[in-house]
């Protein structure tokens, strides 16, 4: 059995739920990223993309520079161990339709894994992971 820990990435960027779309924006770009973890103290309340950015932000019209990373997450997080199974964590990306799981150990972050690094993982020679493989373009 392949599990989550084997291969999840352990380079986190988190940042405040009270944080704004415009800070999240610039910090995705300084660090070459596309989604930063959003946490409200120690906990995990969600995930922050480039995408939600700007669907459900700047497409709906809110002002980027006042509007905060908690307004527009999904606030359902799932998340996995860095124990669980690799295809199991598959499984759950697939059953809620995401496409990272924050790895939570005794309650504490300690890493994330994509749809990406699954695909490395598990499916070597797919178009998904030869793009999540290489580094980034920008």
């Amino acid at each position: 059995m392949t599990t989550v820990g084997e291969f999840m990435t352990t380079r986190l960027v988190t940042m405040d739920g009270e944080d704004t779309l415009c800070a999240a924006a610039q910090e995705m770009r300084d660090r070459a990223i596309g989604d930063v973890i959003v946490t409200d103290g120690d906990d995990v309340i969600g995930i922050a993309t480039d995408r939600d950015i700007t669907v459900r932000g700047i497409a709906e019209g809110l002002d980027p520079n006042t509007t905060k990373l908690n307004q527009i997450i999904s606030q359902d997080i799932v998340t996995v161990t860095q124990y669980d199974d690799a295809v199991a964590a598959a499984d759950l990306m697939r059953t809620y339709g995401v496409r990272r799981l924050p790895v939570i150990d005794e309650g504490r972050l300690i890493g994330l894994v994509s749809l990406g690094d699954l695909a490395v993982e598990r499916e070597p020679q797919s178009v998904l992971a030869d793009i999540s493989a290489d580094e980034p373009n920008n």
